[in-house]
């Protein structure tokens, strides 16, 4: 979802179907050898890779700025599962309890504000060390509205400096003006769950949830790390998968609970 969900994650052409890929994204000529080398390193697959604002999109939702590439000199390997819940090594820092306050743009839809309420009492039902709050001003997160010609249906990044990631922009263009709420829901609740450190659950094959053939989202270096107590197998419902199909509600199950509270 992010990336948005990456429903038809990174295609040649992003067609918006009736299992949308959302990280799909397209053509990644303007991107340097160097750029992907460096893309690679941090453990992130370099197909259609994007150059956007801010930086670069990567496996159809996220986003690397220049300072996370900088990183690629430091990676360590990692050797991961194949379908479990995943981390990277950047978290929010968090002590007792934190409170990620989160601002809806007014470029956005005002039905788009009842999905950011739901999404944040998903994670704040759970009780956990780290809440969400919509606040109109001084947020640490904000959702905004995409370029007009983006080929996915939300984006986001992973957190710096103990901060999550303070952007997630939304296709409004694609999804309309009144989505459903639930289902655009499940799509924010995926995006801050890349930008407090969360990667995709089918990380190690997105063609579980996307559909097509075997895709690895990239190499086994630090950034996708399989959070304790999760399953070995296939989690069919998680809502770090990295596609969704149109409509579809995916709240926590499971063993995406035992991954925030093992996390937060």
């Amino acid at each position: 979802m992010r990336r948005l969900f990456a429903l038809a994650a990174v295609a040649a052409v992003f067609s918006f179907s009736s299992c949308q890929q959302e990280e799909d994204s397209v053509a990644n000529n303007e991107v340097s050898e160097a750029t992907l080398t460096q893309i690679s390193q941090l453990g992130f697959n370099t197909d259609n890779v994007q150059r956007v604002e801010g930086g670069y999109l990567v496996e159809g939702d996220i986003i690397l700025s220049a300072s996370d590439l900088s990183d690629a000199q430091n990676v360590q390997k990692l050797r991961v599962g194949e379908a479990e819940q995943y981390r990277t090594t950047n978290l929010v820092s968090v002590g007792t309890t934190r409170t990620i306050k989160v601002a809806v743009s007014t470029s956005l839809p005002s039905a788009y504000v009842a999905a950011v309420d739901e999404a944040i009492s998903r994670y704040n039902d759970e009780n956990l060390k780290l809440n969400f709050q919509r606040v109109s001003s001084g947020y640490d997160i904000l959702l905004t509205k995409s370029p007009s010609n983006a080929t996915y249906l939300a984006s986001a990044g992973f957190p710096t400096g103990g901060n999550p990631h303070n952007k997630v922009l939304i296709n409004s263009t694609y999804l309309g003006s009144n989505p459903g709420t639930n289902y655009l829901a499940t799509i924010l609740a995926h995006e801050i769950g890349h930008c407090i450190g969360f990667r995709h659950t089918d990380y190690m094959d997105r063609s579980y949830s996307c559909g097509g053939s075997y895709y690895n989202e990239g190499a086994s270096t630090v950034g996708a790390i399989q959070v304790p107590g999760t399953p070995s197998n296939a989690d069919p419902n998680s809502w770090m998968l990295a596609c969704i199909g149109t409509g579809q509600n995916r709240p926590f199950n499971t063993n995406d609970v035992t991954a925030l509270n093992y996390l937060y």
